[in-house]
């Protein structure tokens, strides 16, 4: 696998409500940054999403593609199946409960079709998770 980026931010709310967020993909345009549709393609039996198509326009980037989830009770991760723009990505978010707060660990690796500098490729991830993150306590917290 690919290097990958870590990050963390802790969130005011338990980890339930946090999973909630991320799995309400169909809200991701309502707050997450440069994501302009999702579309559940496949669920599971306890119903949460199995695959997830998503449409992203972030100025000079956009792309459609799909991603495999596998859930768990402290946690998501994912796997690219199909990209216009990426060869592969694979992240996920582990939740670590902490008091009445809980502390996300985000983590990503994404290979692009056009091959980038792992320096400039770190970066772009460690934007895109930042960004992540804030948005995601944003809509945790004030969702509460």
């Amino acid at each position: 696998m690919a290097d990958e980026s870590t990050q963390s931010i802790v969130i005011d709310a338990p980890p339930e409500q946090i999973l909630a967020v991320i799995a309400d993909f169909e809200s991701y345009p309502d707050w997450a940054n440069g994501v302009k549709r999702t579309e559940v393609l496949e669920s599971r039996e306890d119903g949460r999403a199995a695959q997830v198509k998503f449409n992203i326009d972030q100025g000079p980037i956009k792309d459609e593609y799909v991603l495999a989830y596998d859930w768990a009770a402290d946690g998501v991760g994912w796997t690219l199946v199909k990209g216009n723009m990426q060869k592969s990505q694979q992240g996920s978010y582990a939740l670590k409960p902490k008091g009445g707060s809980t502390e996300v660990t985000y983590t990503l690796s994404v290979q692009l079709v056009v091959p980038m500098i792992g320096l400039f490729r770190r970066k772009a991830e460690k934007m895109i998770m930042d960004t992540a993150l804030k948005e995601l306590k944003r809509r945790v917290e004030n969702a509460g």
